[in-house]
């Protein structure tokens, strides 16, 4: 299949229109199978997305070593056009705990420098701080990495969950690819102030949380039982109550897919996608599947045309804010500066 391309803002590179996240193969979600993870990878290549989203954090540098062998054992033709996103910042305990977040200059570059030993590359393609630091003025940790640019190990600065005035004056300080934020059918609180600031700036969004971690896949059910190192045992959406009103919607929005002749995550792919020329930005979806059936579905949305009445109708059935507890738990969500 031939995938299409975007690309991300007016000063990034160009990538699939749908990328692969990566986050789920160590961390987060359980346990995973880790030659299912890589033959996942290798299918996302072959398929042609080129577009692959790790962080340094995700399993404590499980991810990028993943994602480096996934790499390294993938055919050149192949591994030469992936690009990869990296966030960095994230503070880890020895036990998993979050400790914090740290953008200091000396940091980034540090950060920097463990990520291409992990990834085996001389350099990331996009790099960005996964949560701003509320002690380091963005300007100093955008313009670490701009350093790093003008050295050559990164090729473009990303932002990831910052709010439209932090994005301005990352932007004032160096050329910005890509916003990398939550937005999907039942989080679109990005709508109002950030998605005109990137859109008036050349900023592209690649959007992660594309079916809210699962919830709205149309595979998630009431009586799942979550490991204990599943994130969704602690998600306020997936709780009680809130879980079953947004399960609710989900079957709302399978009569729709019914009708399309897809499935449920497919439409609401096909939905994000849909969302970049409503608004006048460029929107790249990060889907995270583990394993090929779901790399195979999501990019089964590719095809999946939306019409005006279609978009009407998903909106109906799923509003905006229809959507029962925070996306993170609270403790989390003070990290968001994209929520203040």
């Amino acid at each position: 299949m031939t995938t299409p391309t975007r690309t991300l803002g007016t000063t990034g590179p160009q990538v699939s229109a749908l990328g692969l996240g990566c986050m789920g193969m160590s961390a987060l979600y359980g346990d995973a199978d880790r030659a299912e993870s890589i033959a996942t990878v290798h299918a996302a290549l072959e398929a042609g997305v080129t577009l692959l989203d790790t962080g340094d954090f995700y399993g404590m540098g499980h991810n990028e070593l993943l994602v480096g062998e996934a790499l390294r054992t993938a055919p050149a033709a192949r591994r030469e056009q992936a690009l990869v996103s990296v966030k960095f910042g994230a503070l880890r305990g020895p036990d998993g705990s979050w400790l914090g977040y740290d953008g200091r200059p000396a940091a980034v570059k540090n950060f920097a420098a463990y990520s291409l030993q992990r990834l085996g590359t001389d350099h990331i393609d996009v790099y960005r701080i996964a949560r701003l630091d509320p002690d380091v003025p963005i300007e100093e940790t955008v313009g670490a990495i701009a350093e790093l640019v003008e050295q050559g190990y990164v090729r473009h600065i990303g932002l990831s969950e910052v709010g439209a005035e932090t994005i301005r004056r990352a932007a004032a300080t160096a050329p910005i690819a890509d916003l990398q934020i939550e937005y999907s059918l039942i989080s679109r609180g990005i709508e109002e102030r950030i998605l005109p600031a990137v859109s008036e700036l050349g900023i592209a969004v690649t959007a992660y949380g594309v079916l809210s971690r699962g919830l709205i896949s149309g595979h998630f059910t009431a009586d799942r039982q979550l490991a204990a190192n599943d994130f969704r045992a602690l998600s306020p959406r997936f709780q009680g109550d809130n879980l079953r009103h947004n399960l609710a919607l989900v079957e709302a929005l399978r009569k729709i897919a019914e009708q399309k002749g897809v499935s449920v995550a497919q439409i609401a792919i096909a939905w994000v996608l849909a969302q970049g020329p409503r608004h006048g930005a460029t929107v790249v979806p990060l889907v995270g599947a583990r394993s090929r059936n779901r790399l195979t579905e999501a990019l089964g949305a590719l095809d999946v045309t939306l019409d005006a009445a279609d978009l009407a109708a998903i909106e109906e059935a799923v509003p905006a804010d229809a959507a029962a507890g925070d996306r993170y738990p609270a403790g989390q969500m003070t990290h968001l500066d994209s929520e203040r």
